[in-house]
């Protein structure tokens, strides 16, 4: 078994990933600033080394490398590098020293696509300071694993769902009160037809894929994977699956795109959602079903349903009238 450091352990990700790596037997180590708990109980926790670390300051003193470098890992999962400049340091410091190297990218690297599903050899079209950063981490590190054999492997997740916190609503945003509107059987207001699309996926299907690319590590090295459910979803079909599930037949208005982001609660709320759709997500899983046997255990809708679950249980979102 291995000795594993996960980046960011304590996060929506992690919370599935670091306990199934320790069930498996290996030697874990969780590095986060420690002001988080995982998003669901699991006593494998207690099997766990846990180190505190601020990574952007650490980064700015010079000391996170380091810091990495002397835990002695085998394999390092990095779920919490937004850029180049802190991806770089890290890598150049355990060429060498580890067997592999996983980088968690995101699905916004590929910007606008010309044909969905998109698969990996999609061309890249990223917008944004985010999903541009992600793709500049990307090319760097593939160019490393196809020229120096540094054994990185990268996975692009979707709009993460699961227990402990709100999902990409149909309004494409992350604001829970929709739900609490559609329990309560009032109409929602979409742009356009509701055509655009998220593509969302479990934490728990990510941490699947990760684990298979470290079982299949000499399969998995030297490549990038989709990492999302099955299918995706359209804004229209997303609403009027909730409202059914809710029991109400689907209450939904549509609107041209100008008009609705005016509509917003803030410049901000609008601006969050045109994120989502103007990138309208959909991609393939064909590749990590190839090489690596993925098969995503939740599909887009069951995922966002235990979301929403957890969130009225937790009386974040209303009961819907009709589970009273």
């Amino acid at each position: 078994m291995s000795r594993i450091i996960v980046i960011g352990g304590t996060g929506h990700i992690g919370t599935y990933l670091v306990p199934a790596l320790v069930d498996q037997g290996h030697d874990v180590i969780s590095v986060s600033r420690g002001l988080a708990k995982s998003y669901v109980h699991n006593t494998a926790w207690d099997r766990v080394e846990q180190v505190t670390v601020d990574r952007q300051e650490e980064e700015k003193a010079g000391t996170f490398v380091e810091r990495i470098v002397g835990l002695k890992p085998d394999i390092v999962i990095d779920l919490i590098s937004f850029n180049l400049a802190s991806t770089r340091p890290l890598v150049e410091a355990l060429r060498g020293k580890i067997e592999h190297f996983l980088h968690c990218s995101t699905l916004w690297v590929y910007g606008h696509t010309a044909a969905v599903p998109a698969g990996e050899d999609e061309p890249l079209n990223p917008f944004g300071e985010y999903g541009i950063d992600k793709a500049e981490i990307e090319k760097w590190l593939m160019h490393e694993a196809r020229t120096t054999g540094f054994p990185a492997t990268i996975f692009r997740p979707g709009q993460i769902v699961g227990e402990g916190w709100t999902p990409i609503t149909p309004l494409a945003n992350d604001k829970a009160a929709v739900f609490s509107k559609m329990a309560r059987g009032e109409e929602i207001v979409l742009p356009n037809l509701g055509l655009e699309t998220v593509n969302h996926v479990h934490a728990a299907d990510i941490s699947q894929l990760i684990q298979r690319a470290i079982t299949n590590r000499s399969v998995a090295i030297g490549e990038t994977f989709n990492a999302v459910s099955d299918t995706a979803l359209n804004l229209r079909g997303y609403a009027e699956t909730i409202f059914t599930w809710f029991g109400f037949e689907p209450k939904i208005a549509y609107v041209p795109y100008e008009e609705w982001m005016k509509l917003q609660p803030t410049p901000e709320e609008a601006h969050h959602s045109w994120e989502h759709f103007a990138r309208s997500s959909c991609l393939s899983i064909e590749k990590a079903r190839r090489k690596l046997g993925y098969e995503p255990a939740y599909s887009s809708i069951s995922g966002v349903k235990e979301s929403i679950t957890w969130l009225i249980e937790n009386g974040k979102v209303e009961k819907p009238k009709a589970w009273r």
